[in-house]
């Protein structure tokens, strides 16, 4: 049992590729928790995922045991956080759990976007903030630069940053020295009162089933102790309990301020809510934690098998990755044109492109997704509010009062010279201009934008306008009416019902052109002739047609009357009529696909 005044909890929060991971394998290096031979690049990084495209996904805990200068010996929980705006609700859960936070910032590229959301998401929790110089070992670095930024953004006094470098190790030792010495220990705990810990995550392990990691408040954790989930009434044995450092070591018991994990039998991570307090069953705290709101998904997408015969593999896989992922919701739907699927709740496009690359590599399928739609929220004639996740479900316009749209406050920071294609870029997407700021000789932009807008393809549009200079974080703030209409697009009179939209009507027009052109090119000929049109209920608003193959029947006439041309030509203009009322039109797999991406053009 450590003492309180030697515990010190922290996150490390920062923008994407600030290097957290690595200064967090730096800190497990010098504190011995690893010998030098397991120790692997970004040692918390569990998934593959995470290891090949340089991202943290999951938010990992490690407990090191380090010995100060003064002699004392401490027991430090580290935090690593994922930097990616689709995981923020991984950050907020961490430092929740902690007293204070360090704060990464690049030396070369400054404050960013996600840096900004992180520091005031710390502050607004009470949080003791150590700003950290990372990779001051580049030729770039400018440390003084950033120092000063961090003043003039952030309001931090920055003149006792921690300069360092997650790369060569250099200032690891001054870093370990101000955890202990500039941040907190765990406020209160009285190891008398009732048990009540705070449910940080929970993950699925194969062999010991759903494995909880929580935070003590007051009170102590006992192996072999009953204890009780408040949210959801349910109780469990504590079976095994122990630390991360970071491999798993068991202990006996837990008490205030440290963090543990611990296992029961508990089947589903969606039993083990986070924010949930875990109190003694004989024994029960009188009031619970606050907890937190559970994580809303925000993208929506269909997800199909493109072999119908996959439809169970699909399934099974996906109740496999719920299990780990419970941010992560589906619901079994079916399409004319793609056939059996699934509806899937995402954070954002980052987690939908995660989930579907998990699902193609863990479960090796092949999946189509129908293009990202947002939560609408529909209010009838008669009072009633429907959430509507697919655009193809939309009711009659008839019964319709209203349509809402979510809309996001974006923060968005680049250099000067961009800041005229990124204005143009948030006007073309129907933003709204709340800031216009200077920090040093980069702009900051802040924005309220329709989430629709954003979610195809926005990100990869910022990203080439400025380079890859530009950063953008968001936050949802609202759903606002707006003039929504639904596109259908129909093929030889047939609606297509997996590439049907809701989209702004003055948008509609070129939306609608753009993807019958497309589709023009991407299906193929077929022996009559095809037209392609975008309507907005019964009005067409775009239309190309498809012109047949053609057939040469005239070839074996030569020479007698021309009336025996004009008799062969008849007989196939009657027959393309009559194909073109009954016959089918295959729209190839590709042709979806393509279709669904080229909506982001």
């Amino acid at each position: 049992m450590t003492p309180r005044d030697r515990i010190r909890n922290f996150s490390i929060v920062a923008h994407i590729d600030h290097g957290k991971s690595t200064l967090s394998d730096r800190l497990i290096q010098e504190t011995g928790a690893l010998s030098a031979r397991e120790m692997t690049e970004q040692v918390l990084d569990s998934m593959d995922i995470e290891k090949e495209r340089g991202i943290t996904i999951k938010a990992q805990t490690v407990r090191l045991d380090y010995k100060a200068k003064d002699g004392e010996s401490y027991v430090l929980n580290l935090m690593d956080t994922p930097g990616h705006v689709d995981f923020a609700y991984e950050v907020s859960r961490s430092l929740a759990a902690c007293e204070g936070a360090l704060l990464i910032v690049d030396a070369s590229q400054g404050v960013e976007a996600q840096t900004l959301a992180n520091v005031y998401q710390a502050l607004d929790l009470d949080l003791e903030i150590v700003p950290v110089i990372n990779k001051i070992d580049l030729p770039a670095a400018e440390p003084d630069r950033v120092k000063q930024q961090i003043e003039d953004v952030i309001g931090l006094d920055a003149s006792q940053a921690v300069l360092a470098s997650g790369k060569t190790g250099e200032g690891i030792t001054d870093l370990l020295e101000a955890i202990v010495t500039r941040l907190p220990p765990p406020k209160t705990g009285d190891r008398d009162a009732p048990l009540k810990a705070m449910l940080v995550d929970a993950w699925y392990d194969a062999y010991l089933g759903v494995v909880v990691l929580f935070r003590v408040i007051d009170g102590v954790v006992k192996k072999g102790m009953r204890v009780k989930l408040m949210q959801t009434g349910a109780d469990y044995n504590v079976d095994t309990l122990g630390v991360l450092r970071p491999k798993r070591e068991d202990v006996a018991e837990l008490g205030p301020g440290e963090i543990g994990i611990l296992t029961g039998s508990i089947k589903e991570v969606a039993d083990a809510r986070v924010g949930d307090t875990i109190t003694d069953y004989r024994r029960e705290t009188k009031e619970a934690l606050p907890g937190f709101k559970p994580a809303q998904p925000v993208v929506f997408c269909g997800l199909f098998p493109t072999d119908a015969a996959d439809f169970e593999d699909l399934r099974a896989a996906m109740s496999k990755l719920r299990l780990n992922d419970a941010s992560f919701s589906y619901e079994m739907e079916t399409s004319a044109a793609l056939g059996f699927g699934f509806r899937c709740g995402f954070l954002g496009l980052l987690h939908l492109e995660i989930i579907q690359e998990r699902l193609s590599r863990e479960f090796d399928l092949d999946l189509i997704a129908t293009a990202p739609s947002v939560v609408y929220k529909v209010h009838m004639n008669d009072g009633e509010i429907k959430e509507l996740h697919n655009p193809a479900d939309l009711p009659d316009v008839v019964y319709i009062k209203e349509i809402e749209e979510p809309w996001i406050k974006a923060t968005l920071l680049t250099p000067d010279e961009y800041l005229g294609s990124i204005i143009k870029l948030c006007q073309d997407r129907r933003g709204i201009q709340k800031e216009l700021n200077y920090v040093g000789s980069r702009a900051m932009l802040v924005y309220e934008l329709p989430l629709n807008e954003v979610v195809f393809d926005f990100y990869d549009r910022l990203k080439s306008v400025s380079k890859g200079y530009a950063s953008f974080d968001y936050a949802i703030i609202d759903h606002r009416v707006g003039d929504l209409v639904k596109m259908s697009i129909l093929v030889n009179d047939d609606p297509v019902d997996a590439l049907s939209m809701l989209v702004h009507a003055g948008r509609a027009e070129s939306r609608g052109r753009s993807m019958v052109e497309k589709l023009k090119e991407l299906i193929p000929q077929h022996m009559f002739k095809i037209p392609i049109q975008a309507a907005i209920g019964g009005r067409i608003i775009a239309r190309e047609t498809l012109s047949a193959l053609r057939k040469d029947v005239t070839a074996k006439c030569y020479g007698g009357d021309a009336s025996r041309k004009r008799k062969l030509l008849d007989k196939q203009k009657a027959g393309k009529k009559k194909m073109r009322q009954f016959g089918k039109v295959d729209i190839p797999q590709e042709a979806f696909i393509a279709a669904l991406k080229m909506d982001s053009d």
